[in-house]
């Protein structure tokens, strides 16, 4: 029997992790622009805020999704909960809401999300927080 070395294969870059998040962040930024605009003019403040929420947000999906699975579901939960909610509350802020209210939304709209994603992980992941075979 000969022994058969392998072939290492160069790792080809691949930008499938970041689609999503880059077509969620351009979507969440350019309606942070149009909220922001309030029906005025279009400034230059308005697309800078737009472009760097997008960004943000991108970067936030990307880094959660990737390295995310090092943390317990708990804290995974909490941390996509976070995202979510400071999304919204800041996209609410830009309307021209109070402080006050722009934050109770967010609480709430990021507490119903770390319920449904720690319903996700505990119904997906085993004790161990490894993925449930099918």
């Amino acid at each position: 029997m000969a022994a058969h070395a392998a072939v290492p294969t160069r790792r080809q870059f691949s930008t499938h992790g970041w689609a999503v998040p880059i077509v969620v962040g351009v979507l969440y930024g350019l309606y942070a622009a149009t909220v922001a605009r309030q029906g005025g003019p279009t400034t230059l403040g308005q697309l800078w805020v737009g472009l760097v929420s997008a960004i943000v947000l991108a970067v936030g999906i990307h880094t959660l999704h990737r390295h995310g699975r090092a943390l317990p579901r708990e804290l995974r939960a909490v941390a996509w909960g976070a995202l979510s909610g400071i999304a919204v509350g800041f996209l609410f802020s830009l309307s021209g809401a109070s402080i006050l209210s722009s934050s109770g939304l967010g609480l709430a709209f990021g507490a119903v999300n770390v319920a449904a994603a720690y319903y996700h992980y505990y119904t997906h992941e085993d004790a161990a927080g490894r993925p449930a075979p099918y």
